[in-house]
């Protein structure tokens, strides 16, 4: 299987969309609201395999100390092949030298997080305002 990452924030609302579903998060029920943050995020690594979207993960920052990574997502029949933590990489390499990278985690997802260099947050509680179900 060939993998073509791009840095694109221009998808296609269908392909965008399916993604979303197939992970079941609440952001697809927002279709023009996840256009516009997708389009409006500091950067967006995406994956492709024969012209289809399979995976994305995004950034946004400040440009100068901190990233917050808010979106890995990576189509089912096609996780645990490297894609997400490719993705990831990309991300980061782009903000190297930033002071602090930042996301949140489901706790299924921790070890992975963890394989790509990330520990948990000190003694600190995340803490939201989130109106989707999906996590709980």
């Amino acid at each position: 299987m060939r993998v073509t990452y791009r840095t694109t924030k221009s998808l296609p609302k269908k392909q965008l969309l399916k993604l979303y579903r197939a992970v079941n998060w609440s952001a697809a029920k927002r279709p023009s609201r996840l256009l516009r943050a997708i389009a409006r995020s500091h950067s967006v690594v995406t994956a492709w395999v024969n012209g289809s979207l399979v995976g994305l993960g995004n950034a946004i920052c400040d440009e100068a100390l901190v990233v917050y990574y808010p979106h890995l997502l990576v189509l089912p029949e096609y996780q645990r092949q490297g894609i997400g933590r490719e993705i990831m990489k990309r991300l980061m390499n782009r903000y190297r030298g930033f002071h602090q990278h930042m996301l949140v985690a489901e706790s299924k997802a921790a070890g992975f997080y963890r394989g790509c260099g990330f520990k948990r947050a000190g003694k600190t509680v995340p803490m939201w305002i989130f109106k989707g179900t999906e996590h709980g």
